[in-house]
């Protein structure tokens, strides 16, 4: 079911509040446990720019255990098998997806528009859960100390939701964190990407997900089926430099690293064709408070190394429905069984992010040199010893440890008809 904000008061087991991934997944997997959800969406639409595109093994998976991977491949969609770092003098291999054990033995890349689209319309299916777009979260309902749901604008009109307990699912910037006060402990110096969409055409042969190195500038290259998502890796302030050169010295910058590209880079006009997206590594000491469970990037903030931010926002999703599925049916969630939640999420997060950093500084050190980034020696050696190699992207892939949902088979029944 799909509403508008119209200023009333609801109830509902569990409130979500953001609509990406994270939120929508936890809400899907809610649903079809019985669970009443409503889910609360600044937005009106999915149509959202420059957000992460690729789909891992481990949400491909979970995507099979309840029966819709079959159908989200049926969406247009690139396969890439490996990830690479590709100069014009090294090209370092970091990730082989096609020697996992696992179905999917790839990345998917997909514009996460149409994904959010699709997994909010599987949700639609079943009759309690309730999609309410262009809500804009700005009171925190409390009683006696317990988060008991959020109040919401929604143009001139305002709504309340009234639920057992809220999830924060809303992003980097979330509204929810800001009105609890609990502020993110940053783990890397911030970086800046820059992003922005090229033609591609069939006779491309460039890998469908690779980063682009050259002395001075990187760009991560994502394919979709008809289009290149690039994102221009950069310092903190390097965005606010390039404006100052000019747009014909960004398209040169961009060929100097990818000439191939030259026929095509003047589809960049002016700078409203880039998008900047300013990224702060970051993670909470506390994820949870009573009535109140924050996941995804409103929990901990990953970088973009690696590609891994929607997985590791989905993983949370189904830990959380693995842990409280079955308290919201009955009625009672303590906050203890939101701090297993953390228990189970927090180790593995943690561990990315060291290794998001490490490579983050390496890559800074190296364009504030102006020397190209190469994969550290230790891990080139090790890409390259079999039963070894295949560990960096089983991380990718899977994560530190593989999650799966503990119980897939499907409580409620969809709409009759659907």
């Amino acid at each position: 079911m799909n509403a508008t904000g119209s200023g009333t008061l609801s109830h509902t087991s569990c409130c979500v509040v953001g609509a990406g991934p994270c939120g929508i997944m936890l809400s899907l997997l809610l649903a079809r446990q019985g669970v009443p959800v409503t889910l609360l969406e600044a937005q009106r639409d999915f149509d959202r720019d420059f957000r992460g595109d690729t789909i891992h093994p481990s949400t491909l998976e979970v995507l099979e255990q309840i029966g819709l991977a079959a159908r989200v491949h049926e969406l247009p969609h690139v396969k890439a098998p490996s990830f690479r770092f590709i100069s014009a003098r090294h090209v370092d291999t970091a990730a082989v997806f096609s020697r996992l054990p696992t179905p999917f033995p790839y990345m998917m890349v997909m514009p996460q528009a149409r994904f959010l689209e699709f997994l909010a319309a599987e949700a639609a299916q079943y009759p309690h859960f309730l999609l309410v777009t262009g809500a804009h979260v700005d009171q925190l309902l409390t009683e006696d100390g317990t988060v008991r749901g959020v109040g919401y604008r929604s143009g001139e009109s305002r709504g309340e939701v009234r639920a057992l307990l809220t999830v924060a699912a809303d992003g980097r910037f979330s509204r929810v964190r800001k009105l609890t006060g609990m502020e993110p402990v940053p783990q890397a110096e911030p970086m800046e990407l820059l992003w922005f969409r090229l033609p591609r055409r069939p006779e491309d042969r460039y890998d469908a997900a690779a980063i682009a190195v050259g002395e001075r500038q990187q760009m991560a290259m994502l394919a979709r089926p008809t289009e290149w998502q690039v994102g221009y890796i950069g310092a903190k302030g390097r965005f606010r430099d390039l404006k100052t050169q000019g747009i014909e010295a960004f398209r040169q910058s961009i060929v100097e690293v990818l000439p191939w590209l030259g026929d095509r880079v003047g589809a960049l006009r002016d700078w409203s064709d880039v998008n900047l997206l300013s990224v702060e590594c970051s993670r909470l000491e506390r994820w949870h408070q009573p009535g109140l469970l924050l996941l995804g990037d409103a929990a901990h903030v990953m970088s973009p190394v690696g590609g891994v931010g929607i997985n590791c926002a989905i993983a949370d999703a189904v830990e959380a429905v693995n842990v409280l599925a079955l308290p919201l049916r009955a009625g009672k969630v303590e906050e203890s069984l939101l701090a297993e939640v953390q228990r189970r999420r927090e180790g593995v997060t943690k561990t990315i992010q060291r290794f998001q950093t490490r490579v983050q500084r390496g890559v800074m050190r190296a364009l504030a040199a102006g020397r190209g980034f190469r994969l550290p020696l230790p891990l080139r050696i090790l890409l390259r010893i079999p039963y070894l190699r295949d560990l960096p992207p089983r991380i990718t892939a899977f994560g530190v440890r593989r999650v799966r949902l503990e119980n897939p088979a499907e409580v409620a029944a969809p709409r009759s008809g659907t």
